[in-house]
């Protein structure tokens, strides 16, 4: 593998994880995010690659660790800023993820390309976490209608149809919900994510008032 990118945005309240509000509070989604950037971060940092790069939206926080390149994201909607991001990788193999699984381990991310020309991660909303080339050309990418029940199925034909051998990675669930970060924190439970949900989880317990029962 040469290349592993990241394309996340940073874990701002208000700009994150919109749709975990409620029942969290705009900073208790940010920081959800935020621990979920890290703990796609740390996978992608113990996978063999040759270069790693972080593509943000944002300003990089304590949540990055050595031994990434960050670069901008580029303007546009995402499908430009997917298709930038392979754009830089000058023509070598790539594989992005996005921020959205923190249950992602080195072991779904070590992917080899000798025997095909990219690789397909399918989301459980009907999009996708993972997008692997060969030979990285923007052109797979513009004009795919993102954020839609078939995302992920124009951006698989995309392969097929350019005649590319797609080997299959395991769907995974992104999280978008709070229903999301339960079921995937149940799947990684020694993550930075599960042990965020629980302590945020147990503190809006904690916090909710009681009613006293009339007899």
């Amino acid at each position: 593998m040469s290349t592993l990118l990241v394309i996340a945005k940073e874990p701002r309240p208000g700009r994150v994880k919109t749709r975990l509000t409620p029942p969290f509070i705009p900073e208790e989604a940010a920081t959800l995010a935020a621990a979920a950037l890290a703990d796609t971060l740390a996978a992608v940092a113990a996978t063999p690659a040759t270069r790693r790069v972080l593509v943000l939206d944002g300003a990089p926080g304590p949540w990055l660790p050595p031994g990434f390149d960050v670069v901008p994201q580029v303007a546009g909607g995402l499908d430009e800023r997917l298709a930038a991001a392979f754009a830089g990788c000058d023509g070598g193999p790539a594989l992005l993820v996005g921020m959205d699984t923190p249950q992602v381990t080195p072991d779904l991310l070590t992917v080899d390309f000798a025997d095909c020309d990219a690789y397909f991660g399918a989301a459980e909303d009907g999009g996708f976490w993972a997008l692997g080339l060969a030979a990285p050309d923007p052109a797979l990418l513009r004009g795919v209608p993102m954020s839609t029940p078939v995302t992920g199925a124009v951006q698989r034909a995309r392969l097929t149809d350019a005649g590319l051998r797609v080997r299959e990675l395991p769907r995974l669930r992104d999280v978008d919900t709070a229903a999301d970060a339960r079921a995937v924190a149940a799947a990684a439970p020694g993550s930075r994510f599960a042990a965020t949900l629980a302590r945020l989880t147990a503190a809006t317990a904690t916090t909710v008032p009681t009613v006293p029962t009339v007899r």
